[in-house]
């Protein structure tokens, strides 16, 4: 009985100390989303007491402005306006950090870079532009529009429950008005849509395998 455990020992000592189990990335990517909405009610916080965080927002085609493309979504008009995009921001962010890290990192990026780029360009001079909404739709319209690219039945039913559940707010959000950055919602939801279709794995094409040499003859 004793000579397996003497095996066991010698093994792992040749070994070395056991792997420890990698983390699972949907966890890191749900962590990722909560540190995000952990620092716009941080970065609301401070602009209390300061008082003028809020001109960091996107300024259209003021190229100073252009730093709101990644200030803006964290910076709000008070703490309504910020409890109104935290729970749809966490809800929506969560559903997209199922498919790990790397997605929901590639989803916020490009989502954020689409709807400041297309706010900076289109929006009315002299306005000021913040607010994590344009996350909001874009990460909606991801999930919508991965359930029609991948034709997968899970990502088609979560695609119809963003529907039935933000269906309504996101059209009215889309529509414009008056102190409502229309514009952000919009290259937002475009931003989810570009997205879902990069991100699409049915869009990796296979590598080719190499083709096989022909046997040569010495002449």
């Amino acid at each position: 009985m004793t000579a397996p455990l003497a095996s066991r020992d010698v093994m792992d000592r040749h070994l070395g100390p056991r792997e420890p189990a990698r983390r699972d990335g949907r966890w890191d990517g749900v962590l990722l989303v909560a540190v995000m909405a952990v620092l716009m009610w941080a970065v609301e916080v401070i602009d209390v007491f300061t008082g003028d965080l809020d001109a960091n927002g996107i300024r259209p085609r003021d190229p100073e402005g252009l730093v709101g493309i990644v200030t803006a979504p964290f910076l709000h008009a008070g703490f309504g306006h910020l409890l109104g995009n935290t729970l749809p921001f966490m809800g929506l962010g969560v559903l997209v950090a199922v498919g790990g890290l790397a997605r929901v990192a590639a989803v916020t990026a490009i989502v954020a870079i689409v709807a400041g780029l297309g706010t900076w360009l289109t929006a009315a001079d002299g306005t000021v532009h913040v607010g994590a909404s344009g996350m909001v739709f874009g990460y909606a319209a991801y999930l919508v529009g991965r359930g029609v690219f991948s034709r997968r039945l899970a990502h088609i039913a979560v695609g119809v429950a963003v529907l039935a559940v933000y269906g309504t707010t996101l059209g009215l959000g889309l529509l414009p008005e008056a102190g409502i950055s229309w514009q952000g919602h919009a290259f937002g939801a475009l931003g989810g849509l570009l997205a879902a279709r990069a991100l699409d794995s049915r869009r990796v094409v296979p590598r080719a395998a190499p083709a096989a040499r022909p046997p040569y003859s010495r002449a």
